[in-house]
């Protein structure tokens, strides 16, 4: 299959502000991509020109269409999960399963089901009357049980206790995710996101500056924990970044030497967090 998504020059600007600067990126099929950037990264306006909801500038193919011209056809094999999507309040969930299957035409009821009985929300029960988890939980339903090749997720835990995180994530891997799905998540959260992604998409100010897989992050970066009299031997290598914690310091290498390393301290790979904190620093943050 080809890509799932492939941009190229993408660019939008808002007044005085560049939300996507020149953006090249590919996204493969079968894959579960982080998104990952600050606030005003230029995040959402990625997703919303990948799902047709914003003009832009360059090229741009989401499952072989164009968003904007094809917008109908492609919402046939995308679904969308965010923090701000809020059902009607007077809304009963056995309606909003009714109108979902009335609309699209890769609704399974019988999906969306089996995944409600596994909570506690009834099918009478309004939406004002369900807390933000339950919400949560409905939304997850209701696309899960759309047989779509594409599931964006634009902070879709944000508000949640960890219990409902964890139990999102889960259900996400577990019943919805294969080789043949493709997710895209932003976060801040991206502790709780490390474990399932198979890619990396670092953005800062418009402009993508990490693009790699999770097999080559561990095999491109390393971390040291240096005693302070080999500090600055360390430093002499050039790290990507240094922290400083219980009186040692942690480096953080780019494609530097593994023996060499070994000479100066204890190795991790690093945390997609420190990565990401590394990243931003490197790049004038």
């Amino acid at each position: 299959m080809s890509d799932i998504i492939k941009a190229r020059g993408l660019r939008k600007r808002y007044k005085n502000t560049v939300a996507l600067d020149d953006v090249d990126f590919d996204v493969h099929p079968g894959r579960i991509v982080g998104l990952i950037g600050p606030n005003g990264a230029g995040k959402t306006t990625a997703l919303k020109a990948i799902l047709g909801l914003t003009s832009f500038g360059g090229e741009l193919e989401v499952i072989g269409l164009d968003p904007m011209k094809e917008r109908s056809r492609l919402m046939n094999d995308v679904c969308f999960i965010a923090d701000v999507a809020v059902l009607p309040r007077w809304l009963r969930v056995h309606q909003a399963v009714n109108f979902v299957e009335g609309v699209h035409p890769r609704f399974s009821r019988e999906k969306a089901q089996r995944f409600l009985d596994r909570t506690k929300i009834k099918p009478n029960s309004r939406v004002k009357e369900l807390s933000k988890g339950m919400i949560a939980q409905l939304h997850l339903a209701l696309v899960m049980a759309i047989d779509a090749k594409l599931l964006v997720l634009d902070e879709p835990t944000l508000g949640l206790d960890i219990l409902f995180r964890k139990e999102f994530y889960n259900s996400l891997l577990n019943d919805y995710f294969d080789e043949e799905r493709t997710i895209i998540i932003t976060t801040h959260q991206v502790e709780e996101i490390e474990h399932i992604l198979t890619d990396l998409l670092f953005i800062k100010d418009g402009k993508i500056i990490l693009d790699t897989t999770m097999e080559d992050v561990s095999e491109r970066f390393t971390e040291v924990m240096v005693a302070p009299d080999l500090a600055d031997e360390a430093r002499q290598m050039k790290p990507l970044h240094e922290r400083e914690i219980f009186g040692k310091f942690v480096f953080l290498f780019d494609g530097a030497d593994q023996m060499e390393l070994a000479e100066l301290g204890e190795l991790h790979n690093p945390s997609v967090a420190d990565l990401f904190v590394a990243t931003m620093k490197e790049n004038g943050a």
